[in-house]
């Protein structure tokens, strides 16, 4: 997943944020952008995307966005949205497994850092 974000999503020049959704067997069902903004930023919506989630019957998920400023270390914004995304789909018994953060020279992943809760 990382290679395949990396080479879609690490040289974009607008933030972009992404569903990986994934079954009781953590197998890819659908990699969804679901969300677009600009050089510094893009909207998330919790309620949007617990609904994405139901829709595709997802038992977990992965979250993606990159940094069209071509660091790929996680701001303050995205432990943030992480945090209020995990609490929502919390609700619904729905994973999150990891949340990466895509530039064109390497993708971080919170999970391989110990940073999800």
């Amino acid at each position: 997943a990382k290679r395949y974000l990396q080479a879609r999503y690490g040289c974009r020049s607008y933030e972009a944020f992404i569903c990986i959704y994934l079954n009781n067997q953590q197998y890819i069902v659908k990699i969804e952008e679901l969300f677009r903004g600009t050089i510094d930023g893009a909207p998330v919506y919790p309620r949007e995307v617990v609904k994405r989630c139901l829709y595709y019957n997802a038992a977990a998920v992965i979250f993606a966005h990159n940094h069209p400023s071509a660091v790929a270390e996680p701001s303050q914004a995205d432990f943030g949205i992480t945090r209020r995304l995990q609490a929502a789909l919390q609700t619904v018994d729905i994973r999150v497994l990891d949340h990466l953060v895509v530039a064109a020279a390497e993708v971080v992943s919170l999970a391989e850092r110990n940073l999800l809760d």
